[in-house]
């Protein structure tokens, strides 16, 4: 069905930007026979749908007509669920028939977009209780380039350079901040190493166009430990819905440059990564040191010692204040039904072993002992080469003054509380 409703609150997009490069168009007709296998697909897996070879046909002629066609909501609905059932690197697909699709496809306009991606937030929280959702917006089609959205996720931290090198935030996306800034946008003072960064939307009729969330659809949880109450004093926080907007849903070769999809997250994509890669809040050091370990030497194990009291306290605060997280055993041997449902249903699984394994406790999970298919199948999210490079790296900006030079990432911690490693 069409998501429709009332404008989603007071907020304002920030300037009205030229894009550095508009939205390619693409001149390619859709594949007729991935448009067949698809529709065959849907109408195999649910064949009440009717007759398929009208509905082939119809397509056919279709694509003949104008280079594209026109998926029903319930083709939508499927190509997407289906899209999430093959995704090769989530390890979350027990649960693909559970995603609601918001078939958004008549919303064009990047003030609209922006304003359904924050429903899309609110919706998705749902009071904690994270619901799986999608926001499919208009396809590409030839001579009529799609909507993007350069944001990797719709929510993501800011990261600023300091003077003495280092930087205040989260390094991966220091680029992408110092785009935002040249085109317009304004962090509020005092910058903190939280700050949430705008999304960005960009069409072929108004360029790319800055929109700051407002807080009710930036829902996060304070991280706090069970037994080390230091910890809270670290002033940690994450937000509650892992909302990916950087990949393209391809359905019986159609194109959805804008789709923002989530679940919701496993403890050890907080724990292990985001806060404690070298490369992003690097916080094991700090934590260590805070439980008194001895660092000394790799061989004291101190890094895998501070990873689980950090993992723990990401999994006891998001429990606490009741927002959805699953722990990486549980999923593990969730994943593992998930795979004998599809072998009893005659459907390969496939699964690239390097993202499906957890990153911490591995070979105590019963997804490292084995081997997986590696077949491509379609239905599928893309990345989109074009967003994810903005999305991380932001763009060159004309009118911006001459590079920086470069910094090296500082560890949060050393900003938060005034010490040095």
């Amino acid at each position: 069905m069409i998501v429709s409703g009332e404008r989603p609150g007071p907020w304002q997009p920030s300037d009205t930007l030229l894009s550095p490069s508009p939205p390619p168009a693409t001149d390619d007709p859709v594949d007729p026979a991935e448009a067949e296998e698809f529709l065959r697909q849907y109408y195999a897996e649910n064949p009440a749908a009717g007759d398929a070879d009208r509905r082939v046909a119809w397509v056919m002629t279709e694509i003949d007509l104008t280079g594209t066609y026109q998926h029903t909501t319930a083709e939508l609905t499927f190509g997407a669920q289906i899209a999430w059932r093959n995704s090769a690197r989530c390890i979350g697909r027990l649960y693909w028939r559970s995603l609601r699709v918001r078939d958004l496809r008549a919303v064009r306009t990047a003030d609209d977009i922006a304003e359904h991606c924050v429903r899309h937030l609110r919706q998705a929280w749902n009071g904690g209780k994270i619901r799986p959702l999608i926001s499919v917006f208009a396809p590409e089609a030839p001579g009529r380039p799609a909507p993007r959205i350069w944001n990797e996720q719709l929510i993501r931290y800011a990261a600023y350079p300091r003077e003495d090198g280092g930087v205040l935030g989260d390094p991966r996306y220091l680029g992408f901040t110092d785009s935002m800034v040249k085109l317009g946008w304004r962090p509020a003072e005092p910058r903190g190493a939280f700050d949430v960064l705008p999304v960005v939307i960009e069409t072929a009729e108004s360029g790319a166009q800055l929109y700051e969330l407002p807080a009710d659809a930036v829902q996060e949880v304070a991280i706090t430990h069970p037994e080390l109450p230091w910890l809270a004093e670290l002033g940690l926080r994450w937000h509650a819905v892992p909302a990916i907007s950087n990949m393209r849903l391809v359905i019986g070769g159609v194109s959805y440059p804008a789709a923002p999809f989530n679940g919701w997250y496993m403890g050890t994509e907080i724990g292990a990564r985001n806060l404690a890669d070298t490369e992003r809040y690097d916080l094991l050091p700090e934590i260590a040191d805070r439980l008194g370990l001895d660092t000394s030497s790799e061989t004291t194990l101190w890094r895998d010692r501070a990873m689980v009291e950090l993992n723990r306290a990401v999994l006891h605060s998001y429990a606490a204040a009741g927002v959805t997280i699953t722990d990486h055993h549980t999923e593990s041997d969730r994943f593992i039904k998930h795979l004998e449902k599809e072998q009893r249903a005659g459907r390969t699984c496939p699964a690239d072993w390097s993202w499906i394994v957890p990153p911490m406790t591995s070979s105590q999970t019963p997804v490292f002992h084995r081997y997986y298919d590696t077949d491509h199948l379609k239905p599928e999210f893309v990345l989109d080469d074009v967003a994810a490079h903005r999305g991380t790296h932001g763009v060159s900006v004309p009118r911006a003054p001459a590079a920086s030079t470069q910094t090296t990432p500082t560890p949060i911690w050393h900003y938060l509380h005034g010490t040095s490693r």
